[in-house]
């Protein structure tokens, strides 16, 4: 009988991990601190892994072979005066989508975070809750309230590249955390009076209707571009050029904002790739916008046509 449980166990188990989204890989650098024993930080990525690994994020049911990769690194500039156990430093967030038909996988997100403070116990397990981000230690709930924004964007534009505007919930909620984010002299990056740049406006601007477009942009640049690429080039590679028009607009009529910099952040080589190997005339007619839009990569651009 108790050869049964355990196969039950074992075999729910098994639908559990096979139910979650995301396949996460953390590591923490702390080569600027001093005096704190390394293992600390051994555990923290540890624990980060976990929490993201076996969290339900959504409704749907992934199997392994479908869940999302990401990449979240955190890097430990100092100690945050007077708490023991608190850390200041930023966060990189990666994750890829697979292209239809291909090897390749394309970047959703490449974002650095800068804005990070956290309070983290060791062996004291990750915990996130929707209805109650703030927790009773503000600092200790600001780590998975972080990596719980950025798990929401991730599956956000995720859904976004493979049906019109479907990553709606998980932008919903990601914004509810900046509504309810964690409150402490320490923490920045919640509020818009803090930055022109940071999670607040990240979340305004991907659930406002103003940027509604910017939504349509990811769907066809992924689905009915990337994607069909191998199958039907003329129409993918018309697709493609149609959303340069398209970011320009948005651009156009909301200048240089966050949203357009995360997009960017994360397409940028890949369309400065794509680009190299369009025919002369398309790259005099798009090489100008995307110089506009992309200006980290402007002279990258400018390469292109000489």
């Amino acid at each position: 009988m108790k050869i049964i449980f355990s196969l039950i166990a074992l075999f729910l188990l098994s639908l559990q991990v096979q139910a979650q989204e995301l396949n996460c890989k953390a590591t923490v650098m702390a080569d600027q601190i001093q005096g704190t024993d390394p293992k600390v930080f051994k555990t923290m990525e540890q624990s980060i892994t976990e929490f993201v690994n076996t969290r339900k994020w959504g409704t749907d049911n992934f199997e392994n072979k479908e869940k999302i990769e990401c990449v979240f690194t955190i890097i430990i500039n100092k100690q945050i005066e007077g708490v023991d156990g608190g850390y200041l430093g930023r966060l990189s967030i990666q994750a890829t989508r697979p292209i239809f038909n291909t090897t390749y996988n394309s970047n959703m997100v490449n974002f650095v975070d800068k804005d990070v403070a956290f309070k983290y116990i060791q062996f004291q397990p990750i915990e996130f809750n929707d209805n109650r981000i703030a927790g009773n230690d503000a600092l200790v709930s600001n780590l998975p309230a972080l990596i719980s924004y950025y798990c929401y964007l991730i599956l956000g534009f995720d859904y976004d590249s493979y049906a019109l505007k479907s990553g709606t919930e998980f932008y919903n909620k990601a914004l509810n955390i900046v509504n309810n984010a964690p409150e402490n002299k320490a923490i920045v990056g919640w509020k818009a009076v803090e930055s022109q740049r940071n999670r607040f406006w990240l979340s305004d601007q991907i659930t406002n209707n103003r940027f509604t477009a910017m939504r349509d942009v990811i769907y066809k640049y992924h689905r009915l571009g990337l994607d069909l690429l191998s199958t039907d080039a003329d129409a993918a590679r018309a697709t493609i050029n149609a959303t340069f028009n398209t970011l320009a607009q948005i651009n156009s009529e909301n200048p240089s904002t966050m949203l357009m910099q995360f997009f960017f952040n994360a397409k940028g080589e890949e369309i400065l790739n794509y680009l190299a190997k369009t025919p002369l005339p398309e790259k005099q007619k798009f090489v100008p916008i995307l110089s506009t839009l992309d200006v980290s990569n402007a002279n990258k651009y400018a390469d292109l046509l000489r």
